[in-house]
């Protein structure tokens, strides 16, 4: 079991310095490590609906620290930035460049727009962009 925890603890630290986030680990995330030990135990007795029950419990905590994140670094979703530049779900890069280059002409600064808007855009056209090529 000591060997099980500090694989984890390892992992657990290893993902907070990837995700850049040792500064933002929650005592959900101790538990939600945790409660993946504890299924990995029962697992290893034939506890197989209890095991499930803890692996579900830790993969929705893990779902909605992501889902949390996502809203409160300010990221823009992949819908947003689509409806924002009004592009189909199928969209090339070129197709998503078009538009970005027609909005951002019309609420970019020196057209009499805003910075905040014109930064929006540019958002929107970076996170399709970088989602295609992930």
């Amino acid at each position: 079991m000591i060997g099980l925890f500090l694989i984890a603890a390892g992992l657990v630290g290893y993902w907070a310095w990837k995700t850049r986030e040792t500064q933002a680990l929650r005592f959900g995330d101790v538990a939600a490590v945790v409660a993946a030990l504890i299924g990995l135990q029962l697992f290893r007795r034939h506890d197989v609906p209890a095991a499930l029950l803890a692996f579900g419990g830790a993969g929705w905590w893990y779902w909605w620290r992501r889902q949390t994140n996502d809203a409160r670094s300010g990221r823009m979703t992949r819908e947003q930035a689509r409806r924002l530049l009004d592009v189909p779900v199928d969209a090339s890069a070129e197709t998503i460049r078009a538009a970005h280059r027609r909005l951002v002409a019309r609420v970019h600064p020196d057209a009499g727009g805003s910075a905040d808007l014109a930064a929006q855009v540019n958002q929107a056209r970076d996170t399709l962009l970088e989602r295609r090529q992930a």
